[in-house]
């Protein structure tokens, strides 16, 4: 799990190869007027979700995971919190790991929230179980999808 400024975006380039693309396209459009929905950068291998949704807070949000993609999320306004644990230390909740739409959902509690300010991103890979649409009133956010 990463946990950074946009502005430092670049400190993640070359971590893995669909990272360069996932920031070139934060860094190359205006965020704040695109419209919800799926934008392809790179066909299945890099994508994005522009999502906007009125969050659930601490008590309601479902620790999550994905085997094929690594998220890397990025708030572009709102007061967006995600919890955190290693898979690892998971228990599967009873309906499994979806392999059509790659989720994993735990019942565990988080181990600790991190709170993603607006110019804020996280990145989560496969190991990383994350609790989002943790935190107050309207996020709005893009969710890039890489395939690990």
């Amino acid at each position: 799990m990463i946990l950074n400024k946009l502005e430092d975006i670049k400190r993640i380039i070359g971590i893995h190869p669909g990272f360069d693309k996932a920031a070139e396209f934060l860094n190359n459009n205006d965020l704040p007027e695109l419209e919800k929905g799926r934008y392809e950068i790179d066909g299945d291998n890099v994508y994005a979700l522009v999502q906007e949704y009125q969050s659930k807070g601490t008590e309601q949000a479902r620790l999550e995971a994905h085997q094929r993609y690594i998220d890397i999320q990025f708030c572009i306004s709102g007061d967006e919190v995600i919890g955190y644990k290693n898979t690892e230390e998971c228990n599967l909740a009873p309906e499994g790991y979806n392999s059509e739409k790659d989720i994993a959902f735990y019942t565990d509690k988080p181990d600790f929230w991190l709170p993603v300010a607006a110019d804020n991103f996280a990145v989560f890979f496969p190991e990383d179980a994350h609790a989002p649409m943790a935190g107050t009133g309207t996020i709005r956010k893009i969710v890039l999808k890489i395939k690990a």
